[in-house]
């Protein structure tokens, strides 16, 4: 904040509204860009790894291990999300405390359950009351990025294992007939061979991945859809000093143009990507690439 912004009631105009944009909740607001940022970065790729387990095992020639894999990618794909955001996040944080609970505190006599409650002790509780704001901050948004991975690892399952269908079956029986073995085949033949067919599926998903940040607020963590509510509403309690009506439709509208940006960024990049995989392939994309070169 500005040496200026000492005293609000002095001020008017465009230093107001500089001393305004720059008070410490403001700062928080600019901040959690860059948590949903994190969380992408973060998810995106430990999504893409569930996906990938996913798909293995829905293909395994186990069947125990197929059913496993066909199971997950059916039940966490058919729950809507903000069901399982609610349940998946409570139910796993109370299993934490419970493991602890049973190491921890071994002469509990008391029952966990105790009508709607869930007690355990004080030593048990994930995190400790005692811990600093930024453990629980921490902890939070890993429950957050778990959770993201095995929701979003499902629709990235259900895409890899519709595009390793897609390489022909006829170049994993060449490779296989050159003496690789089936796990060098999959490694060397089908899996490079893949991504062509599931970009476009994968590239949804990661929009949809982006639209779907917001529900960080479900999960307790201070995102920009929960700044925007507060700072922008009449009611709000957060600026005594800065008083305002009820500017929420400022925020939000903000808060549309930074989705609108970075999805046409991610177009972008995707598009780019695309050509760079299309490269070779025995594709429509790779066949308009090579005829553009003849």
């Amino acid at each position: 904040m500005f040496s200026y912004c000492a005293d609000p009631d002095t001020l008017s105009g465009l230093t107001w509204l500089s001393c305004y944009l720059t008070t410490g909740k403001h700062m928080s607001f600019y901040t959690s860009f860059g948590t949903v940022l994190l969380l992408l970065a973060i998810t995106a790729p430990v999504a893409l790894a569930f996906g990938f387990g996913g798909a293995m095992a829905a293909r395994s020639r186990i069947l125990p291990v197929s059913w496993l894999g066909k199971a997950y990618i059916a039940i966490v794909r058919g729950v809507p999300d903000i069901a399982f955001f609610l349940f998946f996040v409570i139910a796993f944080d109370q299993a934490i405390e419970w493991l602890r609970h049973k190491a921890l505190c071994p002469d509990w006599t008391d029952p966990i359950r105790q009508g709607n409650d869930f007690v355990v002790c004080a030593e048990a509780k994930m995190p400790l009351s005692s811990a600093a704001q930024w453990v629980h901050e921490v902890y939070g948004f890993g429950l957050a990025v778990i959770t993201f991975a095995i929701v979003f690892g499902a629709f990235a399952a259900n895409v890899l294992f519709g595009a390793m269908r897609a390489v022909p079956r006829a170049q994993m029986e060449t490779a296989e007939a050159y003496g690789m073995s089936h796990r060098q085949a999959f490694w060397r033949i089908l899996v490079p061979q893949m991504w062509v067919y599931a970009l476009p599926g994968l590239s949804n998903l990661w929009m949809v991945l982006i639209k779907a940040t917001p529900l960080l607020f479900l999960l307790g963590v201070e995102d920009i859809v929960y700044w925007a509510r507060e700072l922008g509403g009449s009611k709000t309690a957060k600026f005594t000093d800065y008083p305002h009506g009820d500017w929420r439709m400022w925020y939000f509208l903000a808060l549309l143009v930074f989705y609108l940006l970075f999805t046409k960024f991610s177009e972008v990049v995707l598009e780019k990507l695309m050509v760079r995989l299309s490269h070779g392939q025995a594709t429509l994309a790779g066949e308009k690439q090579r005829k553009a070169k003849a």
